[in-house]
């Protein structure tokens, strides 16, 4: 049996750390993280953002470090994985005779972290020294709306010091041969629906109650994601970032099988596209519960109105050097608007430009989903790639200016 590739290691031992919502191992995590770092002669700093909420953030110096630096950015935090329905334990990084890797965080992001580490491992080996300095940051708490994670490390002085010009964050699988690359992305809002109505014995015809409007308000969502589905599919050159996804994640009420219930909820997971007009939609929301009776609360639970856009041309030194990367390496590319969010969402909010990218192609997507996995030929080609891209972005001359 041919000998695993460090690598490949590296990555399942990172997978094996319970970094698992809603109590992740960040402790075990920093401990991991801050001896990769040591074996690979990198500084490494730790910022508590939060309580038991650390970034841990890895220095390649450049060549002239006055100038502005590159971010490569990962979430150290996992969503949670229920064993009984996996044929691997979540947390177990086992590999199959094919050579999948199984684990909670196999594709979001765990192998982007790594493969961001051994690529840098393998252009120092190879005499390769930066232009620009090169920060690698784990952060915490992406995966729950990243309130105690990103959004506060920007404001953080240790985030300032490290004088950002560009960013690089995840991105998908490709489920075909062709890479994926995001610019711009989907802004979250969740919506809470909270219906009040008359409550009574479940063996009367109890008028007006909360779940009539609810199954109002609901149609009314519903009937508006049919009208984006359909747009999707009339148009073979639009993605899922092209149009505003909406899902019913939760639905409460109710305290026993005979009582009509006095309150009823749900919360709706809304994706906006940035070529929806917010003000329009926030609009049709707040009719929909009008029309659909009294007694209806809509509460944002989040509400991203940020619609930014990296430009994907010349006028982008970063997206050229991106571009030229790629085509170099011959590898195909396009670039699509990313149906989720990501922590790269908060960098253009700064004003800096940002890219999503997970080199991860031929490869079913199965974020969040049971037997999350990634192929290890995958994950050594995706280390690759970033050795091309990570020194094509360090490279980028001083006197061109981000747009």
């Amino acid at each position: 049996m041919a000998k695993e590739e460090l690598a490949v290691t590296k990555f399942r031992e990172y997978l094996r750390i319970k970094t698992v919502q809603p109590n992740p191992d960040y402790e075990s995590a920093v401990r991991f993280l801050v001896a990769y770092a040591e074996e690979l002669g990198l500084p490494c700093r730790i910022t508590e953002v939060a309580q038991g909420k650390p970034v841990i953030t890895m220095t390649w110096e450049g060549a002239n470090p006055k100038l502005g630096t590159v971010l490569l950015n990962s979430h150290s935090d996992v969503s949670p994985a229920f064993a009984e329905y996996w044929t691997f334990d979540p947390f177990g990084g086992e590999k199959d005779a094919d050579g999948n890797i199984y684990g909670r965080g196999a594709q979001d992001m765990k192998c982007v972290g790594i493969q961001y580490l051994e690529a840098i491992r393998k252009l120092r080996q190879n005499g390769v020294v930066p232009v620009r300095t090169v920060h690698v940051t784990f952060v915490p708490d992406e995966q729950v709306g990243s309130e105690e994670g990103m959004k506060l490390f920007v404001k953080h002085e240790d985030f300032r010091n490290l004088n950002i010009a560009f960013a690089m964050d995840e991105g998908l699988a490709s489920e075909d041969g062709v890479y994926r690359v995001y610019n711009a992305e989907r802004s979250p809002w969740w919506i809470k629906v909270t219906c009040t109505g008359n409550a009574g014995l479940g063996a009367y015809l109890v008028q007006n109650t909360a779940i009539e409007k609810l199954r109002k308000i609901t149609d009314a969502f519903l009937e508006f994601r049919a009208e984006q589905e359909a747009t999707l599919k009339n148009d073979s050159t639009m993605v899922l970032g092209d149009v505003t996804s909406v899902n019913c994640t939760m639905i409460e009420g109710g305290v026993q099988p005979n009582m009509v219930p006095a309150e009823m909820s749900s919360v709706f997971d809304v994706r906006v596209t940035v070529t929806q007009d917010m003000l329009e939609l926030e609009n049709k929301i707040h009719q929909w519960a009008k029309s659909a009776g009294d007694g209806i609360k809509v509460e944002f639970l989040q509400k991203n109105t940020f619609q930014g856009v990296t430009p994907a041309d010349d006028s982008n030194p970063w997206w050229v050097a991106f571009q030229s990367a790629c085509n170099e390496m011959g590898i195909p590319w396009k670039r699509e608007v990313f149906p989720a969010f990501s922590d790269g969402r908060i960098m253009r909010q700064l004003g800096l430009p940002a890219l999503g990218f997970s080199p991860m192609i031929n490869t079913p997507i199965t974020l969040h989903d049971h037997n999350e996995f990634l192929n290890e030929r995958v994950f050594l080609t995706g280390v690759d790639v970033y050795c091309g891209i990570i020194s094509s972005l360090a490279s980028v001359p001083g006197e061109v200016s981000s747009p």
